[in-house]
């Protein structure tokens, strides 16, 4: 569905490249999990899908076509960025009704199926009590708003979903409840492509993980095949084991503490 064929990006005065060289695909039925630490252009991959950053060379193709009508792209390819400004006051109905916007354009209105589709998407991510409510964006503690973002996005019923970030600010509950979501739209067919920091989570859902470093893929495959401690220690500069999560199986990751001469 998504795919990066060799994309290298640079931005002004940097001394070395954001992505170099990255290959990789986001196919529909899958949960695809971009890891890595801080720096090694996780969100940069993310910038290149929008069109926000200029490629220095490579391709972002969707279903192997160049993106080249955005309007088209945002029908079929929802995004939640990691960082998002509101421009006005807005309550949360309004809001996770501009995800239909790419259907509608500037001039067709809502329908029922806009409506039903808005509705929907409010109740899988568990924001349609804030709509009741009549809630204001600005009235809305960050895990909120991050819920209400992922609701925008679901309500465009695209194709693919891509997120970077999603569960910044989320308890354990919701965080845990984002991730069965986006493991469950991945089984209904969608491609699914997250941007994590937690390894421990996408280990259990991820169907496959691409660890990113310093700009390139250090390590790609099945969560059992990336998640090992001598690939994680040198990706991440940090001594750590590599154990086995006691109620599914999946790789966990432990960090070690380091011991300071007293």
């Amino acid at each position: 569905m998504i795919r990066y064929e060799d994309v290298v990006v640079r931005y002004p005065r940097a001394r070395r490249d954001a992505l170099s060289g990255i290959r990789l695909e986001a196919p529909r039925g899958r949960l695809t999990a971009v890891v890595g630490p801080n720096g090694s252009g996780k969100s940069t991959l993310v910038r290149a899908l929008l069109g926000r950053v200029d490629l220095s060379s490579g391709r972002v193709l969707l279903e192997g076509e160049p993106i080249d009508d955005r309007m088209r792209f945002a029908r079929r390819v929802a995004v939640v960025t990691q960082r998002e400004e509101l421009a006005f006051p807005l309550s949360v109905a309004e809001y996770v009704a501009l995800g239909r916007f790419p259907h509608l354009g500037g001039w067709r209105s809502a329908g029922s199926a806009d409506r039903a589709a808005v509705e929907r998407a409010m109740n899988r991510a568990g924001v349609e009590q804030f709509a009741r409510d009549e809630r204001q964006l600005q009235e809305l503690s960050g895990g909120e708003w991050q819920r209400v973002r992922l609701a925008r996005a679901l309500a465009q019923e695209g194709e693919a979903l891509v997120l970077d970030e999603p569960t910044t600010f989320l308890d354990i509950a919701h965080e845990m409840a984002v991730f069965e979501l986006l493991h469950q739209l991945a089984a209904e067919g969608l491609a699914v492509l997250l941007v994590s920091h937690q390894l421990n989570l996408v280990a259990r859902f991820a169907d496959e993980i691409i660890l990113l470093h310093a700009g390139r893929v250090a390590a790609t495959g099945a969560p059992a095949d990336v998640m090992k401690a001598p690939i994680l220690e040198a990706v991440y500069e940090w001594p750590l084991v590599v154990t086995r999560d006691p109620a599914v199986g999946a790789p966990a990751l432990l960090p070690l503490r380091v011991r300071r001469p007293s």
